[in-house]
């Protein structure tokens, strides 16, 4: 691994999020693609915005899991911290952007491959009365990352479901990543994921009923408007056969929802999580360098067509 900072890295600095059903395999997803973006020499950072998961770092081969976000930020407002839910309160964190050489090294982890980790929080640290994670999403729609050499490619592993991109913490991603396992719901959940970006890219404003001062509801509208998410791709995963993923693709398809990598079966990597043991498996690093040079490829002509307009 070198740090070239002459080399076209086409992601680099990228936001990229990671979603999909839960069950469907979002952190396995996230530690491989992780991997091949750090043998590709880029910087990376994974920020850990699922609010009920744990072992993150175990699969990483950390020995430790770093402190949360929210209490680098101050704490959720529901315990007496200045952190808000973006849903009731729209305003962006201050001072949201992070060096990864220079915050306390309680609050991030690096794995022996230098991938890097951030927790945003876990709700199960809270005590009664403080389950919602709003606070936690405004962490993973705000925060970004740079570091010594180049801006690293952040990968936000979020928890399972709709909420979180309904609350607007996907508005700041560059990339909207859906995990497709080989079940109808993970199906549906990739299109809807795909209809709701579109509806946001169009224009379509976000529920505020809800908000009664004129300045947040402007700015809440404001961020849904002005997303910056390129499109959502779908990454199909526990995959046993060539059936299979045939029937995966064309379902999707239908969607319009492009698919641009397949994660074989492996049930190696099963024992891995239930054991805390870090997680390995030659077909997926294969499967995940193919995910990045088509999200590269993808990202190229982003670029180039956004010049054009």
């Amino acid at each position: 691994m070198n740090n070239n900072t002459d080399k076209f890295l086409p992601l680099r600095g990228k936001r990229i999020g990671i979603v999909g059903k839960g069950g469907a395999g979002k952190s396995t997803v996230t530690i491989f693609l992780a991997r091949a973006l750090r043998a590709s020499d880029y910087e990376i950072c994974i920020l850990d915005a699922d609010s009920t998961n744990i072992g993150m770092h175990l699969a990483l081969g950390t020995k430790t899991a770093p402190d949360s976000l929210i209490d680098y930020f101050g704490g959720m407002v529901f315990s007496g911290g200045s952190v808000t839910c973006p849903v009731d309160d729209p305003t962006p964190l201050p001072h949201p952007e992070l060096n990864l050489n220079e915050i306390p090294a309680e609050f991030q982890s690096e794995n022996p491959e230098g991938i890097h980790l951030l927790t945003a929080g876990k709700i199960g640290d809270l005590g009664p009365g403080a389950g919602c994670d709003g606070p936690i999403n405004k962490i993973a729609r705000d925060v970004r990352v740079t570091a010594r050499h180049q801006e690293p490619v952040m990968l936000v592993d979020f928890k399972a479901g709709f909420e979180d991109s309904a609350r607007g913490a996907i508005t700041g991603l560059d990339w909207v990543l859906t995990v497709v396992d080989p079940t109808h719901a993970s199906i549906n959940m990739a299109c809807h994921m795909k209809q709701m970006v579109s509806k946001m890219k169009a224009g379509m404003p976000p529920a505020t009923k809800h908000l009664t001062d004129p300045q947040l509801i402007d700015l809440m509208e404001s961020l849904f408007r002005e997303t910056s998410v390129h499109d959502v791709l779908a990454i199909l995963n526990r995959v046993p056969d060539d059936a299979t993923e045939a029937y995966l693709r064309k379902a999707l398809q239908k969607g319009d929802v492009r698919t641009i990598g397949c994660f074989p079966e492996d049930r190696i990597l099963m024992g891995s999580w239930l054991k805390g043991e870090l997680i390995q498996s030659r077909e997926l690093n294969t499967a995940s360098q193919q995910v990045v040079s088509e999200l590269e490829r993808l990202e190229s002509e982003a670029v180039k067509t956004f010049q054009l307009e």
